[in-house]
């Protein structure tokens, strides 16, 4: 086909040249250059959520690794019991006389913000258990870029640090949500990145506490870390009414139950 200027297009060589452009290589006077196909042209190349790394500077990010950890398969019967989001007036008292009264530790994920505002519900009360960083306010952090998601941890971590008496080691980021800015964050600060591999599922079990309890007893397996909330609606107290169940029956099955610190000290003894 030729233009009204006499240029002549060949559009087998049109549509090549769209499907490289497409593809990631742009041609230029000394010949095709690749570049890097980016799948969402909303976020930033450098810094925003996905990005783990900070500008071209050294990146502070102490030891230079990052633990993420799920379960530890393969020890001995051992369950991590974990509590996200407290503390709160409504549960988290009832769920620390509870394991009080069976002598279960466990590790709380603490949002940094209500420990500030419930500072009565836990002070003096944690001796047993574990502390880690939920964040300060339970926003989303992997829509955070690294120095939002970093400034958002410190705070929490140090208002945890003053009022429960040490400094959390652990951090859970809220919903389970992984973005870059998050592994960072959590690396700059010494973090072991804790998630879980077996939850409560209250809304499977409305008003049947000794059901529920049933169920997770059931699903238990060596080296679960167990995710439960101490703040949230009015569904998750069928699991919280179900611990003294659940505590007996993981007990019969031989089970033990430790912080997510010990079970993996236990882990790596094995």
């Amino acid at each position: 086909m030729t233009s009204g200027g006499g240029v002549r297009w060949d559009r087998r060589a049109m549509l090549r040249g769209s499907a490289l452009l497409a593809g990631g290589v742009v041609a230029g006077a000394a010949g095709a250059v690749e570049t890097t196909w980016v799948a969402d042209r909303r976020l930033p190349l450098a810094g925003g959520p996905a990005s783990a790394t900070v500008g071209n500077r050294p990146q502070q990010v102490g030891g230079g690794a990052l633990q993420v950890v799920w379960n530890v398969p393969g020890g001995d019967r051992k369950v991590a019991l974990t509590f996200d989001d407290g503390p709160g007036p409504r549960w988290t008292p009832m769920v620390l006389d509870t394991l009080d009264r069976y002598d279960v530790p466990a590790t709380f994920f603490l949002v940094g913000e209500r420990v500030r505002r419930h500072a009565g519900l836990i002070r003096d009360r944690l001796d047993r258990h574990e502390v880690g960083n939920h964040s300060w306010r339970h926003r989303d952090l992997a829509r955070m870029d690294a120095r939002e998601a970093y400034d958002d941890l410190r705070r929490s971590h140090d208002t945890i640090a003053a009022i429960v008496g040490r400094p959390p080691r652990l951090v859970r980021p809220p919903y389970g949500h992984l973005g870059g800015g998050v592994l960072h964050a959590a690396v700059r600060l010494g973090y072991l990145l804790v998630l879980w591999s077996l939850k409560m599922v209250e809304g499977e079990y409305p008003d049947d506490p000794a059901g529920h309890a049933r169920r997770i007893v059931a699903d238990v397996t060596p080296g679960t870390i167990l995710l439960a909330h101490d703040v949230g609606p009015d569904n998750r107290q069928v699991a919280l009414d179900g611990l003294p169940a659940m505590i007996d029956g993981l007990r019969e099955r031989g089970f033990t139950f430790v912080t997510v610190s010990d079970l993996l000290r236990t882990s790596a003894k094995v």
